[in-house]
């Protein structure tokens, strides 16, 4: 199989996810792919991170991995492989463009090899994931990363294989940067072991781990409630 048979496989795969469209999911894809909308998830994890560790060395040092991971996801693929790369998004491909469903002619003045969103959601997902080390938890995280990367594809601003190198590329870096966290954590914690109902084996109490799990569903229903009065 040769590059071009793949990239024609790649667009024929886009048009799964970018070929049925409505007002009402039009106005919530692009709702959900906003930072913005995102912003009380990321305050309730900060209150979860706040509430669950006792020193402020401790505090700072998840906040610091956070921000690597960003930093290095970003750097990656804003700084690195899409200058290098240089593959047009769907919606500005001059052999694809007309193809593609485009709202509100949002089509991206970038480079679409490979998703900032994907990597940059999943490799956040992955940090914590494996920091609080609950199932629940763990589900809500990387949904809350594949539905930001669905986003991408209705709103034809990546290919599918766009998004799915992001995904692998973001889980390396946020499950590097926990091995660092790791390293650096046990410098400057006690060994602690949690044995209790009421807290996951990382020690994260599962009641502020419910707070983190209301607050993402509520950011979807409200998030929803928008669409369908903006419909």
């Amino acid at each position: 199989m040769d590059l071009q048979s793949v990239i024609e496989i790649d667009r024929q795969l886009l048009g799964v996810f970018n070929g049925h469209h409505s007002m009402f999911f039009d106005t919530l894809m692009v709702t959900l792919t906003s930072g913005v909308t995102w912003i009380p998830l990321y305050i309730a994890l900060l209150y979860l991170v706040v509430k669950n560790n006792e020193t402020m060395a401790q505090i700072g040092l998840v906040m610091a991995c956070c921000a690597l991971c960003f930093l290095i996801t970003e750097f990656v693929t804003e700084g690195l492989v899409k200058p290098a790369v240089a593959r047009p998004r769907p919606g500005n491909d001059p052999e694809w463009m007309y193809a593609v469903h485009v709202v509100n002619n949002r089509r991206g003045l970038d480079y679409s090899f490979f998703s900032a969103h994907a990597s940059n959601t999943f490799g956040i997902a992955m940090f914590f994931c494996l920091l609080v080390r609950n199932r629940v938890f763990s589900w809500l995280m990387v949904t809350w990363s594949l539905v930001n990367c669905y986003t991408r594809l209705y709103l034809a601003m990546h290919y599918p294989s766009d998004i799915l190198v992001g995904l692998a590329f973001g889980a390396c870096v946020g499950s590097l940067v926990y091995g660092l966290y790791r390293l650096v954590f046990k410098q400057i914690s006690p060994n602690q072991h949690y044995i209790s109902s009421q807290y996951t084996s990382s020690g994260y109490s599962l009641a502020d781990v419910d707070v983190v799990a209301c607050v993402l569903v509520l950011t979807y229903l409200m998030a929803i409630v928008f669409s369908l009065t903006m419909h």
